[in-house]
């Protein structure tokens, strides 16, 4: 498989303070990939320098062969990208959302198509013409995944996608997460959330205070540590 996405020795400075520290990894087509780390490490910052919405200070990212410095209009159009604080207009059914949404890639066919989609993705059944704003957590949750997804995305990037979620809604996201990268879809994504992240990445990076620790699939990972879990691996490489 080839990488689809390439960031190398990126860093990121806000005045004085360097928030990301010349953070280098790859992911590859058709993976699952997190970037996890306790909060405050650099994770949203990274992501947000992917998804072209920060510029860089310093190194490349590049994205389905894009730099997102000097092309950020053509990485846009291959990337969705999911803040962990991401709301729908509450106002509107989730299906009106979706339509509202569509409209902004598609018309025609290929419009009604998308919209479909999504309410495939969504699976929200007859609540799917309900008002958002009477949706739990979990359904918001889903019909923004649906939002995010439903345009073919070569890269979907998702930040704290299960924050605030229950157990059964968290496994749900999870197994939507799964299926979409079924369809083909490359998917990155960033979590406090070791557990997590074992469940569901092929392979993860992990960071610290703005440098990556560790990269690898979580298996080896445990394995090289010899810990029981994603969490006494971090410890681990972080205490030395």
């Amino acid at each position: 498989m080839e990488d689809t996405l390439i960031v190398n020795n990126v860093r990121k400075t806000y005045g004085e303070v360097e928030a990301v520290k010349g953070i280098s990894f790859s992911v590859k087509e058709g993976e699952v990939f997190g970037l996890i780390g306790p909060n405050g490490s650099g994770k949203t910052t990274t992501l947000r320098m992917i998804s072209t919405l920060l510029r860089l200070t310093g190194g490349s990212i590049t994205v389905c062969g894009h730099d997102v410095s000097g092309d950020s209009d053509a990485v846009r159009k291959v990337i969705s990208y999911l803040p962990e604080d991401a709301g729908a207009y509450r106002g509107l059914t989730g299906r009106a959302y979706l339509k509202f949404m569509a409209g902004f890639f598609a018309d025609g066919e290929e419009f009604e198509r998308m919209v479909s989609k999504g309410i495939e993705l969504a699976d929200l059944g007859d609540r799917i013409d309900s008002k958002i704003d009477t949706y739990s957590k979990g359904m918001a949750r889903r019909l923004l995944i649906a939002r995010a997804v439903m345009p073919s995305p070569r890269i979907a990037i998702m930040d704290e996608v299960t924050s605030g979620l229950d157990v059964i809604n968290a496994y749900e996201t999870r197994e939507i997460i799964k299926n979409i990268t079924k369809g083909g879809v490359t998917v990155l994504l960033s979590s406090h959330n070791m557990f997590e992240v074992d469940m569901l990445c092929d392979r993860i990076a992990m960071i610290n205070e703005g440098r990556i620790v560790l990269t690898g699939a979580p298996e080896d990972l445990k394995k090289e540590y010899n810990a029981a879990n994603l969490e006494e691996v971090f410890v681990k490489a972080v205490k030395g």
